[in-house]
């Protein structure tokens, strides 16, 4: 009763998206109305995606074209991108990812190659991949290339219950393939909730963070001293929770959450 009734002190609530408030193009049921009870009882939304596949500017509009009105959002690209102008400015990067996220780097001023010659390697979620980015990656890697990943999610979940492979999966293919493990960023890392902290000037006990997914969502809050707030509509199931993972609280669904805010 206590976690419960510390919702109300809330004042950010960081919210996942795939699996959280949406499933591809549709609407979770009351997802919208969430929103709009955290806006009308003074709290700041937050959307935030480990999906780096898809510009910032292509959530704005697809929340806004979803019904969840004009939206602040954040990717893993954005964390990532950052973390390479902080760490590797001016270096080489060979990306593993769709050219919407090669638009956002290159328009950062990062300089992205085709080659084998990269100094750095990043993989994210890329739904335009091809053998010879597989290979372009693992020989730079071999080269003596930092690897770096957007986000460690292994599936993106789809509608009635499917999944896609995502950023996690296709690293743990390079990995397999050059022994190399990457630096992770995206939710649950350090790097996002300060990023996040930044930001807003909200600091983590006064945030909560929000999703589907155990290794991710709730990791974050975890790590960083958020309220855990484990939704069921996406990838995680009851049997998935155990005591090393369990978040401080479970629901069905965000809607939910509405009445305790």
């Amino acid at each position: 009763m206590i976690i419960i009734k510390r919702i109300k002190d809330i004042k950010l609530f960081v919210c996942d998206m795939d699996g959280t408030i949406y499933l591809s193009d549709t609407p979770i049921e009351g997802a919208a109305k969430f929103a709009s009870t955290v806006r009308e009882k003074g709290k700041r939304l937050l959307f935030f995606t480990n999906n780096a596949s898809r510009t910032k500017s292509f959530y704005v509009d697809k929340l806004k074209r979803l019904g969840f009105g004009d939206c602040e959002v954040m990717t893993a690209g954005d964390v990532t991108i950052s973390y390479l102008n902080t760490y590797y400015k001016g270096k080489k990067v060979y990306l593993v990812g769709t050219e919407a996220l090669a638009a956002e780097m290159r328009m950062a001023g990062i300089s992205l190659t085709d080659c084998p010659d990269a100094e750095v390697v990043v993989s994210s979620f890329d739904t335009e991949l091809t053998y010879k980015k597989l290979r372009t990656a693992c020989d730079a890697l071999r080269n003596g290339a930092i690897y770096l990943s957007t986000h460690p999610d292994l599936n993106c979940p789809l509608k009635d219950g499917a999944m896609m492979p995502d950023s996690g999966a296709i690293a743990a293919l390079i990995t397999a393939s050059t022994g190399k493990v990457p630096k992770y960023l995206g939710k649950p890392y350090q790097e996002t909730a300060e990023a996040i902290e930044r930001i807003t000037g909200i600091s983590a006990f006064q945030t909560a963070s929000i999703g589907d997914r155990l290794y991710t969502d709730i990791a974050l809050a975890k790590n960083s001293g958020m309220l855990s707030l484990l939704v069921l509509s996406g990838e995680t199931k009851p049997q998935d929770i155990n005591q090393s993972n369990a978040p401080d609280l479970v629901f069905d669904s965000i809607y939910d959450i509405c009445q305790h805010i």
